[in-house]
């Protein structure tokens, strides 16, 4: 498991605000001192896209494809989504900016109408997404609104 080693393309500031300013992200989102984007993915016929990416990148999402479905993931308590960072090896001044970001992060999320879940338990996360996402495809193709370019996304 894990990504290729093609999974991410390093730029310099410079050639990513040249992207910016060319429409070339469908998202792209500031986080602390770095930037990330996701070009305009090209799924193939018939498959949806799922990104992993922050509410920045998500408000950008429901602006360009309102009938996306974005899932917001959180940690069960502050103390939990504490101990994942501290345990995957963020410094203590990670720790206290990313839990300072977690009220208005909740708060975008739910004012782009995101679905939230809570990550107690791995499995049973990925089964309630898995469920969440069919029963978002079966209202889509029931309202006839199969597009191509479907955007499923979430926060990180």
């Amino acid at each position: 498991m894990g990504e290729p080693d093609d999974a991410y393309h390093f730029v310099g500031r410079a050639t990513f605000d040249a992207a910016i300013a060319a429409g070339d992200f469908l998202e792209w989102a500031d986080f602390g001192e770095y930037r990330y984007g996701t070009p305009h993915p090209e799924p193939p016929p018939g498959c949806d896209i799922l990104l992993e990416i922050d509410v920045q990148g998500a408000r950008q999402v429901r602006a360009r494809h309102p009938e996306a479905l974005l899932l917001f993931l959180e940690a069960p308590s502050d103390s939990d989504q504490a101990h994942r960072l501290r345990v995957r090896g963020d410094s203590e001044a990670h720790v206290r900016a990313r839990l300072s970001y977690g009220p208005g992060e909740r708060e975008t999320a739910r004012d782009l109408g995101a679905v939230v879940v809570v990550n107690a338990d791995l499995n049973e996360t990925v089964a309630e997404m898995g469920r969440i996402i069919d029963e978002h495809r079966r209202r889509r193709d029931v309202a006839g609104t199969t597009a191509p370019g479907r955007e499923s996304g979430g926060e990180r």
